[in-house]
């Protein structure tokens, strides 16, 4: 029989602040990332913030300017985006079962 262990975190970290520990550790700016990407420093920013997403063509550019694969940061984008809508629907779930709680039930018998 073979045992799986898989790693489910219970918290999610934005592609940005990813982004930003590279930058940091080339000694790089947000606005030397801007300049050498042609996006702007708002977009640049955004994405640092969490604010606007890693898109297909955002993620070819960092894999040219800061070599790691177009697939690394999008799968960090992707990897992000599915958690927030996983915490959106667990949120939903709890205020159905808040919801069901009130309902009425007779008593088995």
């Amino acid at each position: 029989m073979i045992s799986i262990t898989e790693f489910d975190p219970d918290y999610v970290v934005p592609p940005g602040e990813i982004l930003m520990e590279y930058l940091d550790s080339l000694g790089m700016t947000q606005r030397d990332l801007a300049a050498r990407t042609g996006l702007t420093p708002k977009t640049v920013n955004e994405i640092v913030q969490g604010k606007a997403p890693i898109t297909a063509e955002t993620a070819l550019k960092l894999e040219r300017v800061l070599g790691r694969p177009a697939h690394f940061w999008q799968n960090l984008e992707s990897l992000y985006q599915a958690a927030r809508v996983r915490e959106q629907e667990q949120a939903h779930l709890v205020g159905d079962l808040d919801w069901l709680k009130r309902l009425p039930v007779p008593p088995a018998g």
